[in-house]
């Protein structure tokens, strides 16, 4: 796996599934193998979802911190860290793919 930067592209993997059940996003894996133990379900933070809802395989983690910059009040290379850290985290966890 290469290193997650602001330039790499990300999208969900293909061995999971998300749903929102009362407000909140669970993320399922449907193979084996993916993230910490087998069965697990995850839940995203608001910052996490946000970031989330933009892995669309197209744009890149530095134009997702770019568009949260101007959603969130907190300083741009505070988000740019979350948001590579966050897209970093779910790649090692085989949650995301990097394209």
């Amino acid at each position: 796996m290469d290193e997650i930067t602001l330039e790499s592209i990300c999208k969900p993997s293909e061995d999971v599934v998300s749903r929102e059940i009362e407000g909140e996003l669970i993320i399922v894996p449907i193979t084996s193998g993916i993230g910490d133990m087998e069965d697990e379900l995850y839940t995203l933070n608001e910052t996490g979802r946000a970031i989330w809802d933009r892995l669309d395989g197209k744009l890149s983690l530095g134009d997702i911190a770019k568009a949260l910059t101007e959603e969130y009040d907190a300083p741009p290379g505070d988000i740019g860290r979350d948001v590579q850290g966050i897209a970093a985290e779910l790649v090692r966890r085989r949650i995301v793919v990097a394209v």
